[in-house]
C-alpha cells in the first residue's frame, strides 16, 4: 500500500515525502525496478533529462498505466531542465514529456543554477572550452529561465515548478523575481551535510526541500567523487541499532522528521523495500539533537570534477 505521507506544496499539490530517484539506474533494469517500486508503494519518481533514461522510465510508466497497476493521477513525476537548455525551456520540457510518455509533469526543476552553451534540445552534454572548463552562457539569466518555467504552468504542461542546487542567495533572488514561487528546492543534504540554514530559509518562505542525496550518495558518489558515506559512521550505526533499523532506514527517517522529502536511489529490489519501511517508527527529540553534532559540512556531489569549475565556490 502507498503511504499517505506527503507535503503540500505552495502550488496546492501534494508531493509524497519519499520517492525513488532514477539517477544512474541502468536502462535494462528500469522496467522491473519501476514496476516493483509501484507494487511496494512508491508513488513519487524523480527523473532528469541528464540521467539519459527518461524514455525507459516512460515505457515502464506506460505499462503500469495500461495494465491498471496504478493511475496517472496517483503518481508524482519530477524531471529537470538541463543546463544547456535554459534558453529552450518549452522545447526541453516537451522533449521530456514525450520521452516520459506523459501529458503533464507534477514538478519541473531547474537542475543547476547555471546556463551553459546550447548543444541541442535533448542533448545533455556539457560543452567544455579548450582548457576543459564549462562553457557558461552569460547571456541567459536565471530570472529569464524562471519566467520561461512559469509559462509552462500556464500552458498546463507542468503543475509545479522548482529549483535545484540553489543556495540561500539564489533562492532569495528567485523568490524576489518570481511571479510563481518555486515549490521545491532540491539540494544535497544528509547527516554529513545538514545545511540547516538553507533548509530553514526555504521552509520559512514556503519552499519545500527535497534531499537528492539523503544517504550521502553512498556507493555511487564514492565511485564518482571519492566521497565517504555517513552510513558508515559509528554513531549512526549505533542509533540505527537502538531503533532496530538499518543505517539507511534511520537516516531516511531523520530526513523525513526534518520535513524534507527524500528520494533515495537504488537498483536493488531489497533496498527499494527497505528504504520504504520508514513510517512505523519515530526518532526521539534527543536523538534528533544528537544527529546535529554529526554535521561535517561535507558535500559529496562534486560536478567540478567533470566541469573544471566549482559552481559552489
Amino acid at each position: 500500500m502507498a503511504s499517505g505521507a506527503g507535503v503540500v506544496l505552495n502550488s496546492g499539490h501534494t508531493m509524497p515525502i519519499i520517492g525513488l530517484g532514477v539517477w544512474r539506474m541502468e536502462k535494462k533494469l528500469i522496467r522491473d525496478l519501476i514496476l516493483s517500486a509501484i507494487k511496494i508503494g512508491y508513488r513519487h519518481f524523480d527523473c532528469a533529462a541528464d540521467y539519459l533514461n527518461e524514455a525507459e522510465v516512460g515505457d515502464a510508466l506506460a505499462e503500469a498505466f495500461e495494465t491498471g497497476l496504478v493511475r496517472r493521477e496517483e503518481l508524482f513525476i519530477t524531471t529537470k531542465l538541463w543546463n544547456s537548455d535554459h534558453g529552450h525551456v518549452l522545447e526541453a520540457c516537451k522533449d521530456s514529456l514525450k520521452k516520459l510518455r506523459l501529458d503533464y509533469l507534477d514538478l519541473y526543476l531547474i537542475h543547476f543554477p547555471v546556463a551553459t552553451k546550447h548543444t541541442g534540445v535533448g542533448s545533455t552534454s556539457s560543452a567544455l572550452d579548450e582548457n576543459g572548463v564549462l562553457e557558461i552562457d552569460i547571456t541567459i539569466s536565471l530570472e529569464t529561465t524562471w519566467h520561461a518555467m512559469e509559462e509552462l504552468v500556464g500552458l498546463g504542461l507542468v503543475r509545479s515548478i522548482g529549483i535545484s542546487n540553489y543556495d540561500i542567495f539564489l533562492t532569495r533572488d528567485c523568490l524576489a523575481y518570481a511571479k510563481i514561487k518555486p515549490s521545491v528546492n532540491q539540494i544535497e543534504t544528509h547527516p554529513y551535510f545538514q545545511r540547516d540554514s538553507l533548509v530553514k530559509f526555504c521552509q520559512k518562505h514556503g519552499v519545500s526541500v527535497t534531499a537528492h542525496t539523503p544517504l550521502g550518495g553512498s556507493t555511487a558518489n564514492a565511485e564518482l567523487f571519492g566521497s565517504v558515506s555517513s552510513l558508515d559512521d559509528p554513531a549512526i550505526k549505533g542509533l540505527a541499532e537502538k531503533y532496530k533499523r538499518t543505517p539507511a532506514q534511520f537516516v531516511l527517517r531523520w530526513g523525513i522528521q526534518r520535513d524534507i522529502v527524500v528520494i533515495p536511489k537504488s537498483s536493488k529490489l531489497e533496498r527499494l523495500q527497505e528504504n520504504f519501511e520508514v513510517f512505523d517508527f519515530e526518532i526521539s527529540e534527543e536523538d534528533m539533537e544528537e544527529m546535529k553534532t554529526l554535521d561535517r559540512k561535507y558535500r559529496t556531489n562534486q560536478p567540478a570534477k567533470f566541469w573544471g569549475i566549482d559552481l559552489y565556490a
